[in-house]
């Protein structure tokens, strides 16, 4: 049987030089399965100096016991743990930026947010979000 490849993108070289060649120190890692594919290659950058934010949200695992061990691992090691939400607002900083945008985002993954930005629009603008 051939094998597919490394278990951890962390160890394969060329997932690492990519990574490098960004120049950025900070990861935002999400994956198939939270103790393989996102807890791995997190716990290996974290080693190598880089400051990781893992999508808790964003990954997927067989049960909650081994959820909740791999969240401890990696949190004990320094590993960020964060929600798309918390995400998105993270990355987007300030709601001028982008309300549009945000807004979207919000109001079509999360039905209740959908009522707090038509009352926004409403008192904003006189309009109500579709």
């Amino acid at each position: 049987m051939r094998a597919r490849g490394q278990i951890s993108a962390w160890d394969n070289e060329d997932f690492v030089n990519a990574v490098k060649k960004t120049g950025r120190k900070q990861l935002v890692i999400a994956g198939v399965v939270t103790e393989v594919c996102v807890a791995f290659p997190a716990l290996a950058a974290r080693a190598a100096g880089y400051e990781v934010f893992v999508v808790t949200d964003a990954s997927g695992t067989f049960n909650q016991t081994t959820r909740d061990a791999a969240w401890m691992r990696m949190q004990a090691a320094g590993v960020q743990l964060i929600t798309w939400f918390a995400m998105a607002c993270e990355l987007g900083r300030d709601w001028r930026n982008d309300i549009e945008g945000l807004g979207k985002l919000f109001t079509d993954y999360i039905p209740n947010y959908r009522l707090l930005m038509s009352s926004y629009l409403a008192l904003t603008t006189g309009k109500k979000s579709q």
